[in-house]
């Protein structure tokens, strides 16, 4: 007996010879669609696990955003708590330097006073306006105005109330006395 062809096969071997192909035909269509089956739950996990990475993202870009914001955030309240505080010690300054200029800081306030202008100036506050620099209408406040031949630009000529400013901010123009060219 041959089982080459299945031409020498009996009738019973030849009906088991045929379940057998049926039986590999329906496993392979098994195995076929439990693979089309596989596929399509990985790329469901695969799209799953793109939308998560996705999300993650975007919420480390916020976070990130967030931190940058409250950096910036905290570092302008601490300006502007800066601000306030030179701005109501401008009149204390005024009277410092006010008595400065007519001799009367003497003894301890002398230190006090030195103490209390370094301790502003750490927090970059500066004091500004001198006689004969150019006025500018931006830093300087005129109160009073007259005319020389002998500047040929607007100058100030007298400083009433110095000027206070932080490297990004003028705290209070000074207060001047300008002189303009003859026309």
């Amino acid at each position: 007996m041959t089982s080459g062809d299945g031409e020498d096969l009996t009738p019973e071997e030849q009906v088991l010879a045929e379940a057998e192909s049926i039986a590999e035909n329906a496993e392979e269509e098994v195995v076929l669609e439990g693979l089309v089956e596989a596929e399509r739950i990985a790329a469901e996990r695969l799209d799953e696990l793109q939308r998560s990475k996705a999300a993650y993202y975007n919420l480390e870009q916020q976070y990130s955003s967030f931190v940058k914001r409250s950096k910036a955030d905290g570092l302008a309240a601490h300006d502007r708590g800066v601000h306030a505080v030179v701005e109501a010690l401008i009149p204390v300054l005024d009277d410092i330097e006010l008595a400065r200029q007519h001799g009367d800081l003497t003894g301890p306030f002398v230190s006090i006073a030195e103490k209390l202008e370094s301790t502003l100036g750490r927090f970059g506050v500066t004091r500004y306006g001198v006689a004969g620099e150019p006025f500018d209408p931006a830093v300087h406040e005129a109160l009073m105005h007259s005319h020389s031949a002998e500047v040929s630009e607007p100058t100030v000529q007298l400083v009433l109330q110095p000027g206070y400013r932080t490297a990004d901010r003028v705290l209070r123009a000074a207060r001047v006395a300008v002189v303009d060219p003859e026309a």
